[in-house]
């Protein structure tokens, strides 16, 4: 189920029926463990689950008193960050049929991790299950300018934050953590 193109009066009626989810932030084609943790996490606190895809290529233009975010594209291709969000649900659908799981999508618009922080607030979450990075150079430059999503979600917000590996782990031996 998605919340796309809801409007003031339903995101707000939607955000009551959500508060204390476990909110958990996934991009196409991510490891499914992220949205496994996170789906059990959710089962065991008996909490809905709210699926958050950040589309990075809009940005917040301004917000209204009751909460609902305007957005503008930074680039005119809007089709790539709604076809990202299709690709999320699709996966989320799959992967929790027949889960007995509550579970809804959002797409959130600009830096990812005040846009998860500010749904957090908004819903008054229970937990923020996010993924590791992919290893690669240009997952290190991305970090470089931008941070990491996981360290800067648990730095500047009061709830926890699980941070899921999404690829095998580094040797201990092995001295760089990122060699492409």
């Amino acid at each position: 189920m998605s919340d796309q193109t809801s409007s003031p009066s339903d995101e707000t009626r939607q955000n009551s029926a959500l508060q204390h989810a476990v909110i958990v932030g996934m991009q196409p084609d991510q490891s499914p463990r992220v949205l496994e943790e996170a789906a059990r996490y959710a089962k065991l606190l008996k909490a809905p689950l709210v699926i958050a895809h950040v589309d990075v290529t809009r940005f917040v233009t301004y917000e209204d008193p009751d909460g609902y975010v305007h957005s503008a594209p930074i680039d005119l291709n809007i089709e790539a960050g709604l076809a990202e969000f299709e690709q999320v649900q699709a996966a989320a659908a799959s992967a929790l049929k027949g889960s007995g799981l509550e579970w809804t999508a959002r797409q959130l618009v600009g830096d990812p991790a005040l846009a998860i922080k500010q749904l957090a607030n908004k819903l008054d979450a229970q937990l923020i299950v996010v993924g590791t990075r992919k290893r690669g150079l240009g997952e290190s430059i991305r970090e470089f300018f931008t941070g990491s999503v996981a360290a800067r979600l648990a730095h500047r917000q009061h709830r926890s934050v699980l941070v899921v590996p999404l690829e095998e782990a580094v040797p201990d031996d092995q001295a760089e953590i990122w060699t492409e």
